[in-house]
């Protein structure tokens, strides 16, 4: 059994002697350019190394690489964003969108909002699928229409929007719960 320790131990130690001599046959090459070429010692312009968000009339150090703080910050809410949605689906969606109104209408009026009442008024609409976020002060909510896009709104006492568009960008029809 020692002899096989042994053997790994020499072929291992074999393989470090092979990667050390590589990496400095690497090094001593890297250095050496073409004739004529600027010595190891002149350096390049910094490379940059942090993001730094461009402010008027500041000038950024060189190791920055400069970004429009607004221009990120409005890339970040994209996800909100809804895409296009066609005529056919939004002409689709006008019916079930009416009846859900309507139900939600009556449910507004008549102070019994909540996940569930919101939830049936969709179900007998037709829709099914329906998201929602919200207790019985306020519930928004959003559902795959008939035939692509999305059924979405907000339902409180004071409140009631029902709108067919097309699916966020993030994928459904309300963005994530903490977004």
């Amino acid at each position: 059994m020692s002899g096989i320790r042994g053997d790994r131990s020499r072929a291992a130690g074999l393989l470090l002697v092979i990667a050390t001599a590589t990496m400095l046959a690497g090094c001593a090459t890297a250095t050496a350019g073409p004739p004529g070429a600027a010595s190891p010692s002149a350096s390049p312009s910094p490379t940059p190394t942090a993001a730094c968000p461009q402010v008027e009339g500041v000038e950024l150090p060189p190791d920055c690489a400069p970004y429009d703080p607004d221009h990120a910050m409005a890339q970040n809410d994209r996800y909100r964003d809804r895409m296009e949605l066609s005529d056919e689906s939004r002409g689709a969606a006008e019916k079930p969108a009416a009846d859900v109104r309507a139900a939600l209408e009556t449910l507004r009026t008549s102070g019994t909002i909540s996940v569930e009442a919101v939830e049936d008024a969709f179900a007998d609409a037709g829709i099914a699928g329906i998201q929602t976020i919200g207790d019985e002060r306020a519930v928004a909510f959003g559902a795959a229409a008939p035939e692509g896009g999305c059924i979405f709104g907000e339902v409180s006492a004071d409140v009631l929007t029902v709108e067919i568009g097309g699916i966020i960008m993030d994928g459904g029809c309300l963005p994530a719960v903490g977004h």
